[in-house]
Order: C-alpha cells, then sequence, then structure tokens
C-alpha cells in the first residue's frame, strides 16, 4: 500500500516570511512507524516553497497512493486548506482515501466530516498506533468500527470510535527522518534543524491551552535514547539546531537533567532552542549550566500577562516574581529568554497597554512576541467567552498573530498599532541594541541579529496586511455561532 503524508502550504507569517522551514514532526511521527511496517511511504511538504495547489495535485497523482494523510502542526489555521487540497485530489481520483490528523481535526472530527466528503477519517488524538490499526483494516477489509482513535461515517452516519490510550513508551515508535530527502530544512540563521520531542503532554491547567487535554497525559522519552537520537542526526543529516516542541520538557527534573548529562558527554556542537515554564527555570537553578552545556541557546517563557488576577483566572500557576526571576536566571548563565504576551484575556484600555509596557521594561526579556488570544473551542477558556464577538471569521488567520476577538474599549486598528508600538519600543529600547551589538558570546549575537532581521521585516509586513489585506468583519459575531 502507497501512502502519502502531505504537509499543506500555510498563509501563517511563520510560513512565509523567514525563508526557512522546519520538517513536519507530526508527519513523520506518523510516517516511520508506516514505513518500519512494511508501506511505501512518501512526504510531500507543501509548505516548504509554498507548493500551489495544482501542482501539489500533480505530485499526488504522479506518486498515485492509495492513501493520502494531510496534517499541520498549526492545525486550526490549516484545516480550510486541506479541506481545498482534499476536495482537488478526490476530483481527480475518487477512489483515494484521504485521511487528516492533528489537533483541529480531533475535536472538530464532526464538523470536518459533516461539511467535506472529500474527508474520509479524522485521527483524533496521538497517531502513531492509529493510524497503523486503520491501515491495517483497511488493508483486510477488517471492521473499522474497531479501530479506536478515528472518526468516519458508518452506513451514511458520522461516528467517533473511543479514543485510543495513551502511548505509553514514547520511544516505540520511530520518527521517520529519512522521509525529510531533500528538503533543506532550516532554522536559526541558515542551519540545518530539525523538531524534536523529549515529552508530550502538560500536568498544568492552562484553560487557554489544549495540550493537556489533547496529550491527556505528561510522558517522556527515555533521556539517553534521545541524546542517541540527536547524535544519530548531527552525525547522518548534519544537523546543528534542535527545536524542541514539548510543552514543558523538564516537568520531570530527574529525567530532565538525565538527559541534559547524557546530551553533554556526547559533545555535540548542537544549538538547542525550546519552551518552558519560568518557575522551572528557577526551579532548576542550581542545573542552569547543565542547560547550557547541553547547547540550550534561547528558551521561550509564556509570560502570559502581568497581572495576577488574569493569571489566576486563566489558570497559569506561575507568578510575576518567578517570571521575573527566570529571565534574570537564564541571562546569567548565558541563555537569551523570549516571552510571549498574550492581548486579549480582559477588556484592556489604552493604559492597560501602558501599565503592560512597563512590566515588560521591568522584565527586561532579550526578545518579545505579542500574540492575540484566539478562542479554540476545545479549551476550558472558551466556556468564559464563548458569547463574545469575533472580527475575523477567515479560520486561515486564526494563528495568533491575527486579531480574532473584539475588544470593547478599543478599536482593532488602535489594537494593532499599540501592539506594534510596544514591540518597537522593547526591541529598540537601549538595553536590547547593546546586547545584541556586544554581547559577549558571539553566537548569540548572531542569533540575535537572525532574530532581529527577521522580526524588523515581521513588524512591516503586519502592519500592511492589517491596513490593507486583512478583512475585519465589521458586524461581529458571537464565537459559539461562528463554530455553529
Amino acid at each position: 500500500m502507497k501512502i502519502l503524508l502531505i504537509n499543506p502550504p500555510h498563509k501563517s507569517i511563520g510560513s512565509r516570511l523567514p525563508k526557512e522551514h522546519l520538517p513536519p514532526l507530526g508527519l513523520l511521527s506518523i510516517g516511520g512507524p508506516l514505513i518500519d511496517n512494511g508501506y511505501n511511504v512518501k512526504l510531500l511538504d507543501a509548505d516548504f516553497g509554498n507548493l500551489p495547489f495544482d501542482e501539489i495535485v500533480y505530485e499526488t497523482l504522479d506518486f498515485n497512493p492509495d492513501v493520502v494523510l494531510l496534517g499541520h502542526s498549526g492545525s486550526t489555521s490549516a484545516q480550510p486548506i486541506i479541506n481545498e487540497i482534499a476536495e482537488l485530489i478526490k476530483t481527480v481520483r475518487p477512489w483515494m482515501t484521504i485521511i487528516v490528523g492533528g489537533v483541529f481535526p480531533t475535536f472538530h472530527w464532526r464538523e470536518i466530516l459533516e461539511n467535506n466528503p472529500q474527508i474520509d477519517f479524522t485521527v483524533c488524538g496521538e497517531g502513531e498506533q492509529v493510524i497503523l490499526d486503520l491501515m491495517y483494516a483497511l488493508e483486510h477489509k477488517l471492521d473499522l468500527e474497531k479501530v479506536r482513535g478515528i472518526a468516519l461515517r458508518l452506513r451514511d452516519v458520522i461516528t467517533k470510535t473511543p479514543l485510543a490510550e495513551p502511548i505509553k513508551d514514547l520511544d516505540a515508535y520511530r520518527v521517520g527522518w529519512e522521509l525529510m530527502g531533500d528538503y533543506q530544512y532550516t532554522y536559526w540563521g541558515k542551519k540545518k534543524a530539525v523538531v524534536i520531542q523529549f515529552s508530550r503532554g502538560c500536568p498544568y491547567p492552562c484553560s487557554y491551552c489544549g495540550q493537556s487535554k489533547f496529550w491527556r497525559t505528561w510522558r517522556h522519552r527515555t533521556p539517553q535514547l534521545l541524546a542517541k537520537e540527536i547524535e544519530m542526526l548531527h552525525h547522518r543529516y548534519g544537523i546543528e539546531v534542535i527545536n524542541f516542541a514539548d510543552e514543558n520538557p523538564s516537568t520531570n527534573q530527574k529525567a530532565w537533567i538525565e538527559f541534559l548529562e547524557a546530551l553533554i558527554a556526547k559533545k555535540l556542537p548542537v544549538i538547542l532552542v525550546g519552551s518552558i515554564r519560568a518557575d522551572n527555570i528557577v526551579r532548576d537553578a542550581q542545573y542552569l549550566h547543565l542547560y547550557k552545556q547541553a547547547g540550550f541557546e534561547r528558551f521561550l517563557l509564556g509570560i502570559e500577562n502581568y497581572e495576577e488576577a488574569v493569571l489566576e483566572k486563566i489558570k497559569k500557576n506561575s507568578s510575576i516574581r518567578k517570571d521575573k526571576l527566570a529571565i534574570q536566571l537564564l541571562r546569567k548563565h548565558n541563555i537569551l529568554s523570549m516571552a510571549t504576551y498574550v492581548v486579549g484575556f480582559g477588556e484592556e484600555r489604552t493604559k492597560d497597554f501602558y501599565h503592560s509596557l512597563r512590566h515588560l521594561i521591568e522584565y527586561d526579556p532579550d526578545q518579545i512576541q505579542l500574540v492575540y488570544v484566539t478562542p479554540h473551542k476545545w479549551t476550558p477558556f472558551y466556556e468564559q467567552i464563548k458569547d463574545k464577538n469575533i472580527i475575523q471569521l477567515d479560520q486561515t488567520k486564526w494563528d495568533y498573530k491575527h486579531q480574532i476577538m473584539e475588544m470593547a474599549n478599543l478599536r482593532p486598528w488602535k489594537v494593532m498599532l499599540i501592539v506594534k508600538l510596544i514591540e518597537l519600543i522593547l526591541q529598540t529600547r537601549p538595553k536590547a541594541i547593546l546586547r545584541w551589538l556586544f554581547h559577549k558570546d558571539k553566537r548569540l549575537r548572531k542569533a540575535m541579529s537572525w532574530y532581529n532581521n527577521i522580526g524588523r521585516r515581521v513588524w512591516f509586513y503586519e502592519l500592511f496586511q492589517f491596513f490593507f489585506r486583512d478583512n475585519i468583519n465589521r458586524k461581529p459575531i458571537p464565537i459559539n455561532v461562528f463554530w455553529k
């Protein structure tokens, strides 16, 4: 059986502006087990190079697969694109089986199957074992109702089977790195790079995040085996940068330190970047030298907000004190900090943004990223705001970089200008410029230059898109009506 994995072209700024791409870990993760079970598997990364739809269809027909699997890491904003590609393929090859997976299909399976007859199945949850079970059932014409973790049409009735159990042994399923083929994946300034996971899931109950609900339980890989895999990636594929896709890799302190020590023992000239909770950085203050020795150059810290009341409302389980301390500790160990700050948790006024700016300057991160709250239906936060209005009805723009929710006190254009002004002030303040130009670590100077070059282009691009391209709905509608 021939299987084609398609990573669809994505409209997000992160896909189009940097001129660099990372491999689609989700598709590679299901590709490895499929290859090991004897299937003929190919990856078509249409996001790499932004392939036009007609070329995607041509490449699909040329490979002539029995099954097409589509998925994207930004699954909410990618789903309309996936729907269209699937329809084009089914028009010319109606007998091909089309399967989609990801976070959005996991929770919107009924909506997808009701509105898209060209899609045959959605995979709900982790895909490695589910896709093997589904392929086996299709190949041997078995009862599909017995395949756990899928949604499908049975006798013209849309139904969903019980979820598969979370994968206990993450080392049991190999990532199909060979599917990267000739794609030149780079990051961090044209350095060969991949995305990897030490763990899946998150034990924290942040109300705006759906990762804990998707993964259901936190698990980690065997530290020594992951270090060995990174060694293989460096020697076999020339990988220089490892981008961790974990929601919270250091949840288990003992296992995380074991991984850092195992990687240090390999003495690899690799660069590591990832996301982490600020309170875990504070917890690991005595081990941060190991973070640096292992190769970490930057961590993204989800600051989210400066008001304790808002942090309590969204169940962040963090504090302003720890957020500030984490940034200071990372700087002490020559690791860059990127603080993300979410706009739209409250009904901000101009004075609230002014206070936000003051607090962000006080935090003093090396880099800043302002994003907009996005009301995903599967998060607890949705229940708090489901009756509020949204102003962006184009789902392809639900990528955290576009305003989705209406703000009662400020017009969208004013919010945009304030956000861009905050970014400008933070990135051009003397402290930030001096670090960029004169940091004692040459590698970090290069990293900051790379980020600043991209950030400058993104800053102007977002303004241009908002005022001349984005279609802001002048008649906002409630979120719950939109999802109906």
